[in-house]
């Protein structure tokens, strides 16, 4: 049976457009939805961020026009008809682009957020998926080593900037690409040996053979191209590659350009590369929330946010986080 408990209004940015290249504000739109009454079994939250993920790019090529964005949102439970969530419980539902919503199936890939481990925009970033991204894809996929060289892309992001730290704690030479001065500034604050600004260094190779005269036994990927094409003409014997992500080819996906030319490279140094999902380890995401944690608590791992307010604020802050525009995670705040 239903019970109208709270009429909600709720507003959702819907994919208005197939973007030509970059995104662009007018490639969506903002709608005001009246929610249905609560049915048996159902949840009723309400967002208090909303995460804007560079994977949402991809994903607007099979996404309908006229669909709400897909994603993830940290909230809060407003009602509840399921025994398993509780009124004023904060939780991480996977309904979209939304400030409010109805949680309907699926109900145990809800996680909750435990306030003990921090504030609740964490539940988004270092303790959500981007944090368990670095962890399991780092530690499952490169299988850091202490001695061993990490080259990370995309190193001042929400990803990358976590696989450097734990890179560090795992006793790693840590290298970052970043694409900008202070974003070279900021991860070397975090501990990374070495920062190189891709957009002004020149000769991508030249750069790292300077700061890697040795060679690469880890690359986490998070953005491909040119960066790498060269970590994979330094590769060492035995040389682990994580792709996690391919940034600087999700605006023209639909005409892909030619493929890694170098993988001749790969043969002799008998190097595995390896492409990931994060949700492959569902089943441990708790020993990894919890162990980063316990790293954020003993100083070992530090993070930063972009936070932007408002739902109206999405498209913009999501256009200018494809684009670089965020230090950390970005982070819209309703």
């Amino acid at each position: 049976k239903k019970t109208n408990l709270m009429s909600i209004t709720a507003k959702v940015v819907i994919k208005a457009a197939a973007p030509q290249g970059k995104p662009k504000e007018s490639d969506f739109k903002i709608e005001e939805r009246q929610l249905p009454a609560l049915g048996d079994n159902e949840v009723l939250f309400k967002s208090l961020y909303i995460s804007p993920d560079p994977y949402q790019r991809a994903a607007m090529y099979k996404l309908p026009d006229g669909a709400v964005m897909i994603g993830s949102s940290v909230a809060e439970v407003l009602e509840s008809k399921n025994s398993n969530f509780k009124k004023g419980e904060i939780i991480i539902p996977y309904e979209g682009w939304v400030s409010h919503g109805i949680i309907k199936s699926d109900f145990e890939k809800v996680r909750k957020h435990n306030p003990e481990h921090g504030p609740t925009s964490t539940a988004l970033g270092v303790l959500g998926m981007p944090g368990m991204t670095a962890y399991f894809g780092l530690l499952r996929i490169c299988e850091p080593k202490a001695g061993d060289v990490l080259v990370v892309s995309g190193a001042a992001g929400a990803v990358g900037s976590l696989v450097g730290q734990i890179g560090k704690i795992k006793g790693c030479t840590v290298i970052g690409f970043a694409g900008s001065d202070e974003k070279c500034a900021y991860i070397k604050s975090l501990g990374f040996d070495h920062a190189i600004n891709y957009k002004t260094c020149g000769d991508i190779k030249q750069a790292l053979d300077k700061v890697a005269p040795e060679g690469v036994n880890c690359y986490f990927d998070n953005v491909g191209g040119e960066i790498l094409d060269a970590v994979i003409q330094s590769v060492k014997p035995f040389a682990r590659i994580a792709i996690c992500g391919q940034i600087s080819a999700y605006d023209n996906l639909d005409k892909p350009s030619t493929g890694p030319r170098l993988f001749w490279n790969l043969i002799y140094s008998n190097t595995r590369i390896e492409g990931f999902v994060v949700s492959r380890w569902a089943d441990e995401w708790q020993t990894g929330v919890d162990e980063m944690a316990q790293w954020i608590k003993e100083g070992k791992i530090s993070y930063v946010e972009t936070i932007s307010e408002g739902i109206e604020s999405l498209p913009q802050a999501f256009i200018s986080m494809l684009s670089g525009g965020n230090t950390g995670k970005q982070l819209v705040k309703l």
